[in-house]
């Protein structure tokens, strides 16, 4: 397995549509175990392929995050493969949310209380399931990036714009 390297903002290469995966073979299989390592190895609870510069509609969680009881050791890489919400059910506000590929920020968001996802395991099956609170929320986040958005795209222009300018202003200082 492998550490991956995180794409960050404003990488033009996140703002761009993921493609279908349309055969699962050991490459794919291999590159979820790598992502899910890199997932864990950067504290997250998601990770999509768009982050880790490949263009294919696969993301990985951690199934245990919304255990209330969470312990790292309980960690536990789930794979969705041409994941997408079918349906969606409510709303609120998701608080202090973050991203790996946002560096330094995090914010309120509104999302979807409850979604429905279809997609296909790591074994080429359909699957359905209905997600609500924390993992409704990884849901919507890591499909997003498959579909080219960040979360700060759902923010207010003004928020967004802050938040730009102060990493650019960072990626100058770096140089």
């Amino acid at each position: 397995m492998a550490i991956l390297n995180i794409l960050k903002y404003p990488e033009k290469s996140l703002s761009q549509p993921s493609v279908n995966v349309d055969v699962i073979d050991d490459k794919i299989k291999q590159l979820i175990k790598d992502m899910g390592e890199t997932m864990f190895h950067d504290a997250g609870v998601g990770l999509a392929a768009p982050q880790i510069g490949i263009n294919k509609r696969i993301l990985v969680y951690d199934s245990h995050a919304m255990d209330p009881e969470y312990e790292e050791e309980t960690r536990e890489i789930t794979a969705l493969i041409n994941p997408e919400i079918i349906a969606t059910y409510g709303s609120f506000i998701s608080e202090d949310e973050g991203c790996l590929s946002v560096v330094g920020y995090r914010a309120n968001v509104k999302r979807f209380e409850r979604v429905t996802v279809k997609a296909l395991n790591i074994e080429g099956k359909k699957m359905e399931f209905d997600a609500d609170g924390v993992l409704a929320v990884i849901m919507q986040h890591e499909i997003d990036h498959l579909d080219g958005v960040l979360f700060i795209d759902r923010l207010s222009p003004l928020k967004r714009s802050m938040y730009k300018k102060k990493r650019l202003k960072e990626l100058k200082k770096e140089q």
